[in-house]
């Protein structure tokens, strides 16, 4: 996408880009809706299933009650997942079997309804209104845009309410809008019991394409023809990082996101892209393979090539190049999707979408009574970019396999 939307983000949505600057330090990408910035700088990257990509490289703890190793989610925010396939919680604890097994149970997820749903009534639970007016997404219905922003609303919703049941605390939610079109969400939980930062935010921007954006995507492969030297578009996407205080609790990174272009015609070029990553300060192989796991049951629904091809695509995509290391244990990430069809990809794109909370609140819960020493905070530091210049960890250390994985990306089932 253009780096239009990016550059107008006002005052009030700051607050969230600014959870990302140790990522961006420690990372070499800004996370916060790098989505948008992104689209400046890639090329073309047609996917055919099972071709080849063309791959592009990215530039202390309170103790919460409860006993280690159980998992649970708790109670959600009553409404807050309703008639779009979001997710409700249920399960048993049972003794006998492993974390995941537990915890998949306690984010069992019950689809109870359709993304058909009544607009009105679905946005009850959001986070805020939607940015576009209700009565326009009423009218449009059938629009993927507004398809589209449903469901990151939804997504929004689902994983602030997620986490704030966890933490304890609650999102500070701000809205924000942009003079040429548009506006956002930006909602942010600082200092909490178990998160230090978490951010999780909307975008939903539209006006004309400037030359420069127009020759850009031009040089990715789009033929576009403006009317007058115009090319309206949308662009829109939820985008989310999260920072938690216990070391043993990885950060996680997802976003995903739909850009459309109006040409002179009437015709509109359209696009998909996201993903979902893990970034562990230390190894846990269980935490590693379930995180895979479910992205790779979410993609296997549509696809049997999508989870390797876009697990590889994150590899290359988050290597970090003056570090020589990958800025974590991956996940899956794609962009420019426009195939098969505009339908399979948005539920593609969906089923990815409902993956943010089972894949990652299972490995908080498991995480949240573990103890950690001061030297393990000081590593998680190091990890985010407050840290020593060419900091190595000892050999047979912890903090040295952690290196070793982020060196040498593995296959994690």
């Amino acid at each position: 996408m253009t780096s239009v939307a990016l550059c107008t983000i006002n005052k009030s949505a700051r607050s969230i880009a600014r959870l990302c600057q140790a990522s961006r330090s420690a990372h070499g990408t800004a996370d916060f809706h790098s989505f948008v910035a992104r689209y400046s700088t890639l090329r073309k990257c047609a996917f055919l299933p099972g071709g080849k990509w063309s791959f592009i490289r990215a530039g202390t703890r309170q103790m919460s009650q409860g006993s280690p190793g159980r998992i649970s989610l708790g109670r959600y925010g009553k409404g807050v997942f309703l008639a779009a396939g979001a997710a409700a919680v249920t399960g048993v604890l049972t003794a006998g079997v492993s974390h995941f097994q537990r915890a998949e149970m306690a984010t069992k997820v019950s689809k109870v309804g359709e993304e058909e749903g009544d607009i009105r009534e679905r946005c009850k639970s959001f986070m805020s209104v939607p940015v576009t007016d209700i009565k326009v997404l009423e009218q449009r219905k059938d629009a993927m845009s507004t398809r589209m922003e449903m469901l990151i609303m939804e997504t929004q919703a689902e994983f602030c309410r997620a986490l704030e049941e966890v933490d304890g605390g609650s999102f500070r939610v701000d809205r924000w809008s942009r003079k040429e079109g548009g506006g956002g969400i930006s909602c942010v939980m600082q200092d909490g019991k178990v998160f230090e930062k978490a951010g999780v935010n909307v975008s939903v921007v539209f006006g004309n394409l400037t030359e420069e954006a127009a020759r850009q995507m031009r040089s990715r492969g789009k033929v576009l023809k403006g009317k007058d030297g115009k090319l309206p578009f949308c662009a829109m996407g939820v985008s989310s990082v999260i920072h938690p205080k216990n070391p043993h609790i990885p950060t996680v990174h997802f976003n995903y996101r739909y850009f459309e272009i109006e040409e002179a015609d009437g015709t509109k070029q359209w696009w998909f892209g996201g993903g979902t990553d893990l970034t562990p300060v230390y190894i846990d192989l269980e935490d590693a393979a379930h995180f895979h796991k479910t992205l790779k049951e979410a993609c296997d629904k549509h696809h049997p090539k999508y989870y390797p091809d876009f697990k590889k695509w994150c590899d290359n995509y988050f290597y970090v190049r003056h570090r020589g290391e990958t800025r974590g244990i991956g996940g899956i990430f794609f962009d420019d999707l426009d195939s098969p069809n505009q339908e399979e990809v948005f539920h593609f794109v969906k089923s990815c979408a409902k993956t943010v909370v089972p894949c990652y609140l299972p490995i908080v819960n498991k995480h949240l009574n573990d103890s950690f020493t001061p030297e393990e905070k000081d590593w998680q530091q190091v990890r985010r970019g407050r840290w020593e210049y060419m900091h190595e960890p000892t050999k047979g250390t912890k903090e040295a396999e952690m290196l070793e994985v982020l060196r040498n990306p593995k296959e994690w089932i």
